[in-house]
């Protein structure tokens, strides 16, 4: 009689597609979220998924091409939109990248402000995560707690830019303003408060026995896979990997904060919420290194020539930086016009939500499909750039 199992090689369930009884379905797209921004075609077996193909294109798209046709300063509001949840990570490779084409150095206020903006971008996005994944598999008491306070982070942006969601406050040569009266007391009571539900998401969501039962084994990374898929940050890090573009490649003040690379060697779901949890409170001490060694005054922006007509020197550059979701990069070249030439980003979401996602979710039970999907934390603009 044959088996209804499929035989086990190297510890993974291996299906044939030909012989195995199975049923497909799709799920997405529907909004809101990663699991809804992206279609995935599903072939069950019973309860398991025993094969995916994704399917990308439902959202924006076509970034790097628009830039193309734009002024350089006209790309900002564009860039924003490449990672919605963490805009600000974009617009400062963007200005970076134009920065090093054109031979100019920033003031230092401005390199540490646009430090504090990129770690409480890190903030208010990793808030979004840790509700995301508590949502995906049921908790949905977390995801409204920090749903809820990441808008308190938003207020932030807004007194200090002027907008809640695409800020455009790190443009070429600096930022474009200085910090308001009150902002800083502000934001230190915001960074308390953020700690304080850190410690709540600890209690309820990370010590939850239903959330370690269904996190625990799930979707594991191992050391052998990182290079392999291209993985990066916390994806790798869970793998027991130390790498950071703040670590390995400093830029702007990092090389002057005081913190360690967070590591697990699980490899699973859980292990890279525990790696994200961690460092959401790594973000909230950076802030506060930056606001106690930041200069109390000087420029936040050098003198350029009219914007709106600003052309390039020839030449090419690639720039990155640490996101949330790990190494994200601008490879940038010019011609010399006013127009870039070409804009390649390097989002983390392309090898994490496509190659690496489709063989991690073989043999997963389908009521965990949408929980593996967020633990690998991607957005799917960076895809469809």
């Amino acid at each position: 009689m044959q088996s209804l199992y499929p035989p086990i090689v190297n510890g993974k369930a291996v299906y044939d597609l030909d012989s195995q009884k199975y049923i497909r379905v799709w799920q997405g797209p529907q909004h809101p979220g990663v699991t809804g921004n992206m279609s995935l075609e599903l072939d069950i077996c019973g309860d398991q998924v025993i094969k995916c193909n994704t399917h990308v294109g439902y959202l924006h798209r076509g970034f790097e091409k628009l830039m193309e046709r734009r002024r350089y300063i006209n790309c900002f509001p564009i860039v924003c939109r490449i990672c919605v949840p963490e805009p600000d990570t974009n617009e400062y490779l963007f200005a970076a990248g134009m920065e090093e084409l054109m031979g100019v150095q920033i003031p230092e206020k401005a390199m540490w402000l646009r430090a504090l903006n990129l770690e409480l971008s890190r903030l208010a996005s990793f808030l979004m995560h840790l509700g995301g994944q508590s949502g995906a598999f049921g908790m949905g008491t977390v995801a409204q707690w920090t749903i809820a306070y990441r808008d308190y982070v938003l207020d932030l942006f807004e007194e200090l830019t002027g907008a809640r969601i695409y800020h455009m406050y790190m443009t070429p040569g600096g930022v474009r303003g200085d910090i308001p009266e009150g902002w800083i007391a502000h934001t230190h009571k915001v960074l308390d408060g953020a700690s304080k539900l850190l410690d709540e998401i600890k209690h309820v969501m990370l010590n939850n026995a239903i959330f370690k039962q269904r996190a625990i084994g799930l979707g594991v990374i191992t050391p052998e896979m990182v290079d392999h898929y291209g993985i990066v940050g916390p994806n790798a890090r869970c793998a027991g990997l130390k790498r950071d573009v703040r670590k390995d490649n400093p830029y702007l003040i990092y090389d002057q904060l005081d913190f360690e690379v967070e590591t697990e060697t699980a490899g699973d779901a859980y292990s890279r919420t525990c790696i994200r949890w961690r460092e959401t409170h790594q973000s909230i001490d950076l802030c506060r290194q930056i606001l106690a060694k930041m200069p109390p005054s000087g420029a936040v922006h050098i003198t350029l020539p009219n914007v709106l007509h600003l052309k390039i020197p020839a030449g090419q550059t690639y720039v990155r930086a640490e996101s949330t979701r790990g190494e994200y990069g601008y490879f940038m070249v010019s011609d010399g016009s006013e127009f870039p030439r070409k804009v390649t980003v390097r989002g983390p979401s392309y090898s994490h939500a496509m190659a690496l996602l489709e063989d991690l979710l073989v043999g997963v039970n389908i009521a965990d499909v949408a929980g593996l999907m967020v633990s690998l934390h991607t957005y799917p603009p960076e895809i469809e750039r």
